[in-house]
């Protein structure tokens, strides 16, 4: 099953993708949120709608992200030796964990704010993995049962303040619209194989990043089990797992960044693709 999100932003409402077409869901289900996630709605859903006549949904609707606001959205840094390589870094003998705020979760298809004073706005591709039943101290041979789907992510990155102000990554990685998901959850029956997944990035055009996440240093097993030994991962919860090199802080012979105008788009196998216009900052 394809979950997605519609609507007005702060007026989404929850739908699914069949057969290439939207249907709202609104009125079988509340939200696609740690409730949702928790519980047996998922597998109920997917049973009524089997059966159910859903209202068709234009393609022209606006997509939100395609969960509410998770309690945490958990990322994994150098998760890929070529991005390591390329941005100098050594191969991590265990995962490199750090937070993006879930104030910067967007839509797939919303602009990208570049954040006043940036000069070193990046982008990263990157397959995130949904929480369903809620994970503490787990197996890596139970992790795989604590998941309820997969989303494509853009872990947006301001260098800058990643790395020249002292302190965690979160400062650079949790502006405002720095965390598109979607344009969809697909379940895991959806995915057939996840550790075998093209990832892929554009910038105005011209590819930057290609990559697969048979290329992973620490797998999704053993993400889920490492990272619940530490906290308490809940339903609706987004672990995002690393990017491939190609990144613009890892241009030769000079990084590269976003300015206003440039068009950043990005997709997985099986996840579909999404697409940021970049803007400059206003209070407007």
């Amino acid at each position: 099953m394809k979950l997605i999100r519609f609507g007005a932003k702060g007026d989404e409402k929850p739908g699914v993708i069949i057969n290439d077409k939207w249907f709202d869901v609104s009125h079988l289900v509340a939200d696609y949120n740690e409730f949702f996630f928790g519980g047996n709605a998922l597998s109920e859903l997917k049973a009524v709608i089997e059966n159910a006549s859903l209202p068709e949904i234009d393609k022209d609707t606006r997509l939100g992200a395609p969960m509410v606001r998770p309690s945490k959205l958990v990322c994994v840094g150098l998760n890929y030796k070529d991005h390591a390589k390329e941005t100098n870094a050594p191969i991590p003998s265990e995962p490199i964990l750090f937070f993006k705020s879930t104030t910067a979760i967007v839509g797939p298809n919303d602009d990208l704010i570049i954040p006043k004073n940036s000069k070193k706005t990046d982008w990263e591709v990157e397959l995130a993995l949904i929480i369903g039943e809620k994970a503490s101290y787990v197996s890596e041979e139970d992790a795989l049962r604590h998941v309820a789907g997969y989303v494509l992510h853009n872990d947006y990155s301001e260098r800058e303040f990643q790395l020249e102000h002292n302190g965690q990554w979160v400062k650079g990685k949790s502006c405002d619209t720095f965390a598109p998901l979607g344009p969809f959850i697909a379940t895991t029956d959806e995915i057939e194989d996840a550790y075998n997944l093209k990832l892929w990035l554009t910038v105005n055009g011209k590819k930057v990043q290609e990559g697969n996440t048979s290329n992973l240093i620490f797998g999704i097993p053993y993400l889920i089990s490492y990272i619940s030994q530490f906290m308490t991962l809940l339903p609706g919860d987004v672990i995002s797992t690393g990017t491939p090199a190609g990144v613009g802080l890892g241009m030769k012979p000079e990084p590269w960044y976003l300015k206003p105008g440039d068009v950043v788009e990005l997709g997985i196998d099986g996840l579909g693709s999404s697409r940021q216009l970049a803007k400059a900052f206003s209070f407007l």
